[in-house]
């Protein structure tokens, strides 16, 4: 780490860590747009931040973290020369990061609907997460191709069908911890952190099952220029709020609304 991170990091609490970070990465598009660019060079300048980002949390000690790199929607809305470049960009990074990933020890895995995705880019997939199963330390997910609604579908989809050849519809138990065992992300504990940058505030169709009970961190930061630091000022944030999932205070009352209950970083 470096020093700035290094002067977060020793202001964090080592035993209260996020379990599981999940990043919406956005403003790649602005960022370039700013600079008169195009925007696939936002795309490209991301990729430090997806280095920078993926080896703090690592060496920090998180145990998962979960980035939106390419939801459904970019997928059927986006021009297909920008489509193209993310798919070869894809590629490139999985190459190319195989030996840091291995370095830091960890296990890339992917959600989605990979299944729709070039065969190519596919093969690069499955590649890169072979090269690294053997790791056991922090598991990197990559949403790719992902749509929470869509994934909820699949998780009533996988129900039905498992009910099948279990004797009919009749045999189906629906509830919340079969829904989750269903789901891309099952075995994985529900994020406790997300963080979206570029000042947006909303989801964006990103793990809403899963985001029920997480602190919401935003900040003004674009994804190209995010970095280590960012992530553990993040964190830092998460651990001045009490979690309470619904229920009430140590003194038995709610506590009063604070203004960092949704964080919105000033712009840097």
């Amino acid at each position: 780490m470096d020093r700035k991170e290094t002067d977060v990091y020793l202001r964090l609490d080592s035993a209260s860590l996020p379990r599981h970070i999940a990043i919406i990465m956005d403003g790649n598009g602005r960022w370039a747009r700013r600079r008169h660019m195009p925007r696939v060079a936002g795309h490209r300048a991301g990729v430090a931040a997806v280095r920078s980002t993926v080896e703090t949390a690592a060496r920090v000690g998180i145990p998962a973290l979960t980035l939106y790199a390419f939801s459904e929607e970019n997928w059927k809305k986006r021009p297909k020369t920008e489509v193209d470049f993310l798919m070869r960009l894809l590629c490139h990074y999985l190459k190319v990061e195989i030996k840091t990933l291995n370095q830091n020890n960890i296990r890339l895995q992917y959600i989605g609907r990979k299944h729709e995705l070039p065969e190519s880019v596919q093969r690069e997939m499955a590649e890169a997460s072979d090269a690294t199963s053997n790791n056991n330390g922090m598991l990197l997910t990559l949403a790719l191709n992902y749509s929470a609604r869509s994934e909820i579908v699949d998780a009533f989809r996988s129900l039905a069908e498992a009910a099948a050849r279990n004797g009919g519809l009749d045999h189906i138990e629906v509830n919340e911890q079969a829904i989750s065992d269903h789901l891309y992300t099952r075995g994985l504990p529900d994020p406790d952190l997300v963080i979206r940058t570029s000042g947006e505030m909303r989801l964006s169709n990103f793990l809403l099952w899963q985001l029920a009970y997480a602190e919401i961190y935003v900040t003004q930061t674009l994804w190209p220029d995010f970095r280590g630091v960012q992530l553990l000022e993040g964190i830092e944030e998460y651990q001045k709020r009490e979690r309470r999932y619904g229920g009430l205070g140590p003194n038995g009352h709610a506590p009063q609304p604070k203004s960092h209950r949704l964080q919105v970083e000033a712009k840097r």
